[in-house]
């Protein structure tokens, strides 16, 4: 079992959980992900690795309320235990030789982006940030983010965090003010890392873009995360999560991502009612 050692709300429905898990801890890397249940009866769900701490063997997770399985997620608090915790998995992002590379995150996205500016920023690897929320109110890991980063861009698309606009905006203005990039990094919702990558292949910066589909065994046997990269299919659990972001045939995977969005409401509903008549 992998108890919870720490729980805290980062905005109204992001919730970040330290887990103790000291076989994941000591190997995990930015980039990778884990597999979780909550209960022997549950759902197999993956999480990127926000953060680890190898000395407390402490492995720290974001995620969103977004499912049935996160919403399980969130009620459980500091001293329960989740039953699976499987990882790492997947590739570590590749972080050797760049001297500049800007990160972009979009959302709940920013939460993986972070490990990777962190790693970068430690190996000493000139880090730019650009960061885009909705609105204030759901903006993540603010000063995480400014602490490793020697450039940081703020967008929201209302204009009530930083700059009004689009991520793309503020790192076609990086790039036309001479910015150069070994490599721009791009996590987040896929229609924004589409348009990101298409901004950075103007400018034949190469680009790398996390992609999280619909995940079950995390081993490439289900095949359920399979992508079109460079017109060939490759699987985000062994051979990503990360690709060649000028590669990635971004139309199909956004059709494919909402196949099983009404079976997922349906789903979170289901468990929400069954909360509230436990709370009754």
């Amino acid at each position: 079992m992998y108890r919870i050692l720490e729980k805290r709300e980062l905005n109204p429905t992001v919730t970040l959980m330290k887990i103790h898990a000291p076989a994941v801890a000591k190997k995990a890397e930015p980039g990778q992900f884990v597999i979780l249940r909550t209960d022997a009866q549950g759902e197999r769900i993956p999480l990127t690795v926000a953060d680890y701490d190898r000395a407390a063997g402490s492995v720290t997770i974001i995620f969103q309320v977004v499912g049935a399985t996160t919403e399980k997620l969130n009620h459980l608090g500091v001293g329960d235990s989740l039953h699976d915790f499987v990882g790492p998995l997947g590739r570590p992002t590749d972080t050797a030789g760049k001297r500049r590379v800007a990160v972009v995150g979009g959302g709940v996205g920013c939460a993986i982006a972070y490990p990777v500016a962190k790693k970068l920023f430690e190996q000493g690897t000139e880090v730019h940030t650009v960061a885009g929320f909705r609105t204030r109110d759901l903006v993540i890991l603010e000063p995480e983010f400014a602490a490793v980063s020697r450039k940081f861009m703020r967008m929201s698309d209302d204009g009530s965090w930083g700059e009004k606009g689009l991520v793309t905006d503020a790192l076609r203005r990086l790039i036309e003010s001479g910015e150069q990039y070994d490599e721009v990094i791009t996590i987040g919702p896929l229609p924004m890392m589409k348009f990101v990558c298409r901004l950075t292949k103007e400018f034949d910066i190469p680009t790398v873009a996390s992609m999280n589909p619909i995940m079950i065994d995390g081993t490439g046997m289900c095949g359920g995360c399979r992508l079109t990269v460079g017109g060939k299919t490759r699987f985000a659990c062994v051979d990503g999560p990360e690709f060649d972001g000028h590669q990635i045939d971004f139309d199909e995977a956004i059709a494919r991502s909402s196949v099983y969005k009404p079976f997922e409401r349906h789903a979170y509903e289901e468990t929400c009612n069954l909360f509230r008549k436990e709370v009754k």
